[in-house]
């Protein structure tokens, strides 16, 4: 993937996130090999790498890994964070914004809708989920 070969902190993120699922899974042996293989020569070239890849690869010292100083690698905002990464990039990749419009379109109608209010009486979305103009009470 083209993304991938451009972007080399969105894919040591990426190889991380495998390891931590291998570790989530409880595949030791297939961690410490792929982490061996696959992250310790990009964090011999990047110091921030291999910072991370220590942080990632310390959940293996802790048998109870909700005590664990980095157990917050094992919740699902790190699968997130990780996801939105690869969105953004996907996004930037193809000449686009890496924020999505939507959220910023709703903002924006919301904000017109209150200046609107203070003016005039008009149709209205009410309800974002469903868009359906109200008519205004007259």
């Amino acid at each position: 993937m083209q993304i991938l070969d451009t972007n080399p902190q969105l894919f040591f993120h990426l190889q991380q996130q495998r390891l931590i699922e291998l570790i989530r899974n409880g595949k030791v042996e297939e961690a410490l090999e792929f982490a061996q293989e696959e992250l310790a020569p990009r964090g011999e070239e990047n110091q921030s790498f291999l910072e991370e890849l220590e942080r990632t690869i310390a959940l293996l010292a802790f048998e109870d890994v909700t005590n664990c100083p980095v157990g917050e690698l094992l919740d699902i905002s790190q699968r997130l964070k990780t996801a939105s990464e690869v969105n953004a990039a996907i996004l930037t990749s193809q000449s686009h914004e890496k924020d999505p419009k939507l959220p910023s379109l709703l903002k924006l109608l919301i904000w017109a809708q209150n200046q609107l209010d203070e003016k005039a009486a008009y149709p209205r979305i009410n309800d974002l989920s469903t868009a359906v103009l109200e008519d205004p009470a007259i």
